[in-house]
């Protein structure tokens, strides 16, 4: 099972020194990849009294780095760790400039761009973005078919219910032809469904239990079975699944970590946040702890 990262927006600060100092300590610590949320902007909640901090966590207060962006300072900073964005919430961005964003990251860092993509919660960003909440799911499966015309071919002919693009590409193309698409989120079967008929790879619902609980284990059992309805065979296929050291006692770790393992996940995304911490190295030395802890075995 493969380590990952999750990037410490909210805690990490600006400073870009600190920002490569992290990354690159995930780097020497032998994670695979670095993974980086999508929020484009926040709500001020001074003015919303009834405000649903459990679902619309993320407010003016959080830095949020635009991944793409942050990729690019990346792909320069490290040579190995793979930039994977959990999640681009889809729907709200324009199709054509994020095939051209992941293609100029994959560019850059030669090839170790993933792309993540979801349709979102947050209903107040599409409005503020200017995209329409409520068409976002069928949208995002006619935008995945875009992006991995627009990484593949120098050319592209599209006439669909929201794109036209014709007789036009992207330059440069990426060097993977197409980028890796890993969809994250689904616990109704029509999202699930959709996952397994569209992706790459699943990342299972930040809302997820960080013990891999008998719900985790429903809900993975009921994708492999859509994989199969689709024709496609679990074996191989990536399924990722978040995890909060923080939250269970280090004596713990090794025996969930393999509990996960046996539930078929093939990635780990490891959150160092919400422990307080104020310096890169902190989540640095968290890492390391349960990097050291798992792989004893």
């Amino acid at each position: 099972m493969e380590l990952g990262a999750s990037f410490p927006s909210r805690e990490i600060g600006n400073d870009p020194a600190a920002i490569r100092d992290y990354a690159q300590g995930v780097e020497a610590l032998g994670y695979s990849y670095i993974t980086q949320i999508d929020h484009v902007i926040g709500a001020d909640t001074s003015t919303r009294p009834d405000w649903d901090h459990a679902t619309y966590p993320y407010t003016i207060k959080d830095a949020i780095h635009e991944p793409f962006t942050l990729f690019g300072f990346l792909a320069g900073c490290t040579t190995r760790v793979i930039l994977a964005a959990g999640i681009i919430v889809l729907p709200q961005r324009q199709t054509v400039l994020v095939a051209k964003q992941a293609a100029e990251v994959d560019v850059l860092s030669r090839g170790r761009m993933r792309m993540g993509a979801g349709i979102g919660r947050f209903w107040l960003e599409y409005e503020s973005l200017g995209a329409n909440f409520k068409d976002r799911a069928p949208r995002m499966t006619e935008q995945i078919a875009v992006l991995r015309a627009l990484w593949s071919q120098q050319t592209v002919h599209i006439e669909g219910r929201w794109h036209k693009i014709i007789d036009q590409g992207i330059n440069p193309l990426p060097l993977q032809r197409p980028i890796p698409i890993w969809m994250g989120g689904g616990r109704t079967d029509s999202a699930l469904r959709r996952i397994a008929r569209l992706s790459d790879g699943w990342t299972l619902s930040p809302m997820t239990s960080p013990v891999p609980d008998e719900q985790a284990a429903a809900d993975i059992a009921r994708f492999k079975r859509y994989l199969a309805d689709n024709g496609r065979s679990a074996a191989g296929f990536s399924i990722e699944a978040p995890f909060i050291p923080a939250k269970v006692p280090q004596e713990r770790w090794l025996e969930l970590h393999k509990q996960w393992e046996a539930l078929g996940i093939t990635h780990l995304g490891v959150r160092s946040a919400g422990n307080g911490f104020t310096r890169p190295d902190q989540h640095l030395e968290l890492l390391s702890r349960y990097a050291q802890a798992v792989r004893k075995n």
